[in-house]
């Protein structure tokens, strides 16, 4: 059983697409949505969320149902899990814990593994206490029956501390492993392809790319960034990064645990931001993503909006409303493969073509310097002056960084880009 509370603040309309969700979240998680409703109040009550008339009444309709779990659309505290299973006589959990048991079972590489471990002890650790009866049921994870469950009946929160700084250095060992492979890529621009769970991104990047990422139509599909290379042209190439989607009150400590792999799209020259536009709310959508990229200190990384899934919009006038209110977005059907070539195009321009002119100097001795440039960036044009090597060349953000490092590192009057 699914329920959302509706409090002033929120709509009734905003409420039941809340639940939409919440529903494709539980069949991903491998649940069957018996029933679903909204309960209304003003505002929640400390000690069973929704008051315990509310509570009662549902406790009838659970029995009735024989429900074996209800999901809770809004974070629970560990004192109103407690009471609302003493009132229903049967497990509660709310959004959090649901997306964290999603996201264990969706976690194929190591690092991922363990930044879901870490997120769910640090979900797990204020609701250990009283909790061992409801966990030694549980037998690992929520539905699917994984995760941390069972292990935790013999610790207490000393070890569950000790567990999670093991885990964490763990992780900084991951991380420093990924650091170095993305910096035996330097040279070519990256695209970080981000945007709402199940806009399509992991179907874009195939098609771009000619790659073979994961495609389900399910939420999360991809949880590790997956790095493929793409052709813009004739030796001009670029790398996608397909990240993990967004998705609206994501758990805060999920986003803490994956904030490294998220960091592909802040460290990215391009953000390749992909929407579904024929989900009745891609512009929430849209809003959602973008409040999770200034999150992540991406804001002012240069932004390409796509619409995905135009083959499924309904009426030629929505499409013109839409394509008035977006002109600057590309337009694509990833299944289909319409508006690839197009976009291809967009891609080149904004990571080569729009960038400004630069000029270098460099010693004409140095010509490993000269080899190095042309390496790094786009060089248009060169031509000597005395001992002087000039080189007029098109970067991205990112190949700039990286050419005045190479620079900074060559010394021997290598100059600064201008």
């Amino acid at each position: 059983m699914l329920a959302a509370a509706c409090f002033e603040r929120r709509g009734l309309e905003r409420a039941e697409e809340h639940l939409d969700e919440l529903e494709s979240l539980a069949r991903t998680a491998g649940g069957v949505v018996l029933e679903r409703r909204v309960l209304e109040r003003r505002r929640p009550d400390p000690s069973s969320y929704i008051g315990r008339g509310q509570a009662e009444a549902l406790a009838a309709r659970v029995h009735e149902l024989e429900a074996d779990l209800v999901i809770f659309d809004d974070d629970l505290s560990p004192g109103q899990v407690r009471e609302l299973e003493r009132i229903l006589e049967t497990r509660v959990i709310d959004r959090s814990g649901l997306i964290l048991d999603i996201f264990s079972g969706r976690a194929r590489t190591r690092e991922a593994r363990t930044q879901v471990e870490v997120a769910q002890l640090e979900y797990l650790l204020p609701r250990l206490a009283g909790r061992w009866s409801h966990l030694s049921r549980q037998r690992g994870g929520i539905i699917g029956m994984r995760g941390v469950g069972e292990t935790q009946i013999e610790i207490d929160r000393r070890l569950v501390r000790r567990k999670l700084g093991h885990l964490r250095r763990e992780l900084s060992r991951l991380e420093a492993g990924r650091q170095q492979r993305r910096e035996a890529r330097d040279g070519l621009p990256r695209v970080a392809v981000v945007g709402y769970t199940n806009a399509g991104k992991s179907s874009l990047v195939n098609a771009l790319a000619g790659a073979d990422c994961i495609v389900e139509d399910r939420l999360f599909s991809t949880l590790d960034p997956r790095v493929r290379g793409v052709d813009l042209a004739p030796h001009v190439r670029a790398l996608l990064v397909d990240t993990v989607g967004f998705l609206r009150k994501l758990p805060h400590h999920l986003i803490a645990s994956f904030r490294s792999t998220l960091e592909e799209a802040a460290g990215a020259d391009l953000l390749l931001h992909v929407a579904d536009v024929s989900h009745p709310a891609f512009e929430e959508h849209i809003r959602v993503t973008r409040e999770t990229i200034v999150d992540l200190g991406a804001a002012d990384c240069p932004e390409v909006v796509v619409f995905n899934k135009t083959d499924l919009l309904n009426g030629a006038g929505s499409a013109e409303r839409l394509r008035s209110l977006y002109p600057e977005a590309q337009w694509v059907s990833a299944a289909r493969g319409w508006g690839i070539e197009e976009l291809r195009a967009r891609l080149q321009r904004t990571l080569i073509e729009d960038r400004p002119l630069r000029r270098v100097s460099l010693p004409a001795a140095r010509q490993d310097l000269v080899h190095r440039v042309y390496e790094l960036v786009q060089v248009t044009a060169q031509r000597y002056r005395r001992d002087r090597v000039l080189l007029d060349y098109r970067a991205s953000v990112g190949e700039e960084g990286r050419l005045r490092r190479t620079l900074e590192r060559g010394g021997d009057g290598a100059g600064a880009p201008a």
